[in-house]
């Protein structure tokens, strides 16, 4: 870890700790303005964060609010990465997740079955 209070680059601190794959993911969702740091959305991917800092965007469907706890000096394995914030974001609810489709031994599903999941999926045009 480094240093109290040192400041990083908001692409770097993002990847390390491993909220997305690869600094370059991190840097387009900056660059987009995608990312918001203390409640002001940020566009350049060398804006410095610190210890104390509220960073909000959006990974995969759920949106999380962490507020940096120390500023990493590489990217190490998950449970290290997770020293590095605290997560402020609600836990999602088991309800609305949707559940995986389970697999009935009939082998892939044909065009028309594919058509009914789709229709069965929530949020999907009917």
């Amino acid at each position: 870890m480094a240093a109290d209070g040192a400041k990083i680059r908001l692409d770097k601190w993002l990847w390390h700790a491993r909220f997305f794959k690869t600094r370059t993911l991190a840097a387009k969702e900056v660059a987009a303005g995608h990312v918001r740091v203390n409640g002001t959305r940020v566009s350049k991917t060398a804006h410095a964060v610190a210890p104390d800092d509220v960073l909000t965007f959006v990974q995969g469907r759920a949106a999380r609010v962490v507020r940096v706890l120390a500023s990493g000096t590489r990217r190490g394995p998950a449970p290290e990465a997770q020293m590095l914030y605290d997560d402020l974001a609600p836990p999602v609810p088991e309800e609305n997740v949707p559940a995986a489709p389970k697999y009935e031994g009939k082998g892939r599903p044909t065009k028309r079955d594919r058509r009914k999941l789709d229709l069965n999926r929530p949020g999907a045009l009917e």
